[in-house]
């Protein structure tokens, strides 16, 4: 059988090896590398164990993945597969673990989307240091290396919602040899060729997107020395100077090596990887996926797969630069598309999968519509260490065409098995509306506005303003509520143009920092004019490397250093969480004394309507 991506009737050894009889199957007497997920194993694409095994295979290695291993008893899922001639890995998983097991109010979460059935508690919480504790106990010896979100976003002294303190990186409490940050191929090709050239593990210490940590280091004349994590628990404000400094290098093109002390050793985080040519980016996704979940979980449904199996991600990288996000700080903000030829393959696959049955559920990635947007004068980027590239207003060097994205959707648009394609991705209407210098890419624009409406709404857009209140948006670095009305009376005309019986759905969160109870109430009062029932709704959760997470821990702005209010305590939470339900009489009540509270008796009828002031 030809062995491809996307297999109709695939065999046990199409898939990576997860037991030892597996292992004997592909007749190997010996693993390379040995990964251990937080995921349940899925062969595909949006799971970043099977990219990075899949790489591995690439390179030649005999590969293994050990998907959910028990970490309770006596630890026979470390042990089943033997040691690895090269390392082991660790994937902790596609979400952060701490946001897949609580809530933003901290509730546990009765179920996980990661793991067949829904089964909550197959993983640990932090497994980056839960696993590799288990691993370095039972092979010392053995390099032990941590890829993933969790870890990515834990480099360097980081505050922790759950635990509610400071923590130093996680190489401070993960006894793991090397740390590979950000998007894992590139930097795990050349640990790998590293390896070949017979360079000892332990002398690896210049790969770029790696942290690792040592007793000493010189400090070279480029490097960039930030506060200890003892400096940064006696001061918050030099936490907040040290995000700064940190969120702008890892936006830069050229970016310097940082260090941070942590109790008596240091922590050393390489420069990141150039951005992924699109060449890189097609061979990661052509890889031989199977697209499918490992047969062991026959007959059991994991609803992460079930949610992307029929979309294509086009794109990585998002230059939105949103606070309260932690999309950038992982995948960077520079765009890496793939080509169109990598994109029809993989739809192709899709197409012959026998349960297809012709619709995609997505053409996007981080963001729905920057596909293959750039820097016009890329030297001018190389200069560049913003944040964003769209806020607090679209740059000005900023190629803004949607032609390639157009000409993308037509394209899959005309596969004859394709019926429908939906766009799941969050849309940038800022991008939308912008006027460019460039009056052609204004007129893609307004045809790619009108395209996604007339075909590829399933009856339902969602779109992410966010906020009705310029401060909030602000801080947030969203555009101004006036440009999402914009756009609601954009999509009302082509809707009726077209005859169609769309509704526009936004999305919005309470508590963020810089948000106030007058925030909440201006924003009841504004949705229910446009004559929203909000669904689409969530508290903020502080998660480790945004700007909104440093704000909530030290009060501070890491830009200005000047204080911010934050609502900390879980009450002050739900007061904010109430204003989005006016519209239940539950709430009526409780959104009347806070108004009374804050001395915003002019709201009421606002809100409620006269009968009620």
């Amino acid at each position: 059988m030809e062995r491809i991506a996307g297999l109709r009737n695939p065999g046990l050894t199409d898939w990576l090896p997860t037991t030892k009889k597996e292992v004997e199957l592909r007749g190997w007497d010996y693993l390379d590398v040995i990964l251990f997920s937080g995921d349940a194993y899925v062969d595909h694409p949006s799971f970043g164990a099977a990219v990075i095994g899949r790489v591995l295979e690439a390179e030649g290695l005999r590969v293994a993945i050990v998907p959910q291993p028990d970490w309770r008893g006596d630890y026979r899922d470390f042990r089943k597969l033997g040691v690895p001639r090269l390392f082991f890995g660790i994937a902790p998983g596609a979400m952060d673990s701490m946001v897949n097991h609580y809530t933003a109010n901290k509730r546990l979460r009765s179920d996980d989307a990661y793991s067949p059935d829904r089964q909550p508690r197959l993983r640990p919480d932090y497994p980056s240091v839960v696993y590799a504790c288990i691993l370095k106990q039972l092979f010392p010896e053995t390099p032990v290396v941590l890829g993933g979100i969790e870890a990515s976003l834990r480099r360097l002294a980081h505050y922790d919602y759950w635990q509610d303190r400071l923590r130093p990186g996680i190489l401070a409490d993960s006894p793991a040899d090397l740390l590979i940050y950000g998007m894992g191929e590139n930097p795990v090709r050349e640990l790998v060729r590293r390896l070949r050239e017979g360079v000892p593990f332990s002398a690896l210490k210049d790969i770029r997107q790696t942290a690792f940590l040592a007793d000493r280091v010189d400090v070279l004349p480029d490097d960039i020395e930030l506060f200890s994590f003892d400096e940064c628990l006696k001061d918050k404000r030099k936490q907040a100077m040290n995000f700064r400094v940190v969120e702008e290098e890892s936006n830069r093109y050229l970016s310097s090596r940082i260090i941070q002390r942590t109790r008596r050793q240091a922590i050393v985080v390489n420069p990141p990887c150039p951005p992924m040519t699109e060449a890189e980016l097609d061979a990661s996704f052509d890889l031989p996926y199977t697209r499918m979940p490992h047969p062991k979980y026959n007959g059991k449904i994991i609803p992460a797969y079930e949610m992307i199996k029929f979309s294509v991600n086009i794109h990585r990288g998002c230059f939105g630069g949103c606070s309260f996000c932690t999309i950038s700080a992982h995948q960077g903000k520079f765009i890496t598309s793939r080509s169109r030829r990598s994109i029809l393959k993989e739809i192709e696959m899709i197409c012959d999968m026998p349960d297809f049955k012709g619709n995609l559920s997505d053409l996007g990635g981080p963001s729905a519509n920057m596909y293959r947007m750039r820097g016009e004068d890329e030297n001018l980027c190389r200069k560049c260490k913003k944040p964003s590239c769209i806020a607090p207003s679209v740059c000005r060097n900023l190629h803004a065409d949607h032609t390639p994205l157009l000409e993308l959707y037509r394209a899959v648009r005309r596969m004859p098995a394709i019926k429908k394609v939906f766009i799941g991705s969050g849309i940038r209407y800022d991008l939308l509306l912008h006027t460019c210098a460039e009056k052609a890419w204004n007129r893609s624009a307004e045809e790619y506005t009108e395209e996604l409406i007339a075909h590829h709404v399933s009856g339902r857009l969602k779109v992410a303003p966010e906020h009705t209140e310029d401060g909030v948006l602000q801080l947030m670095r969203k555009p101004p509520f006036s440009r999402f009305e914009q756009f609601g009376l954009v999509f009302e005309r082509i809707c009726k143009a077209k005859g169609l019986n769309l509704q526009l759905i936004p999305y919005f969160i309470s508590s963020h920092p810089g948000c106030t109870l007058n925030d909440m109430a201006e924003l009841a009062v504004k949705t229910r004019r446009m004559r929203f029932h909000l669904e689409q709704v969530q508290d903020f959760t502080p998660t480790p490397m945004t700007l909104a997470t440093e704000i909530y821990y030290t009060g501070l702005h890491p830009y200005t250093l000047q204080p911010v209010p934050c609502a900390g305590t879980q009450d002050e939470k739900l007061a904010q969480r109430i204003f989005f339900f006016w519209y239940l009489p539950e709430a009526r009540t409780q959104i009347m004394h806070i108004l009374r509270k804050i001395k915003r008796n002019d709201l009421v009828a606002k809100i409620f309507g006269r009968k009620n002031s």
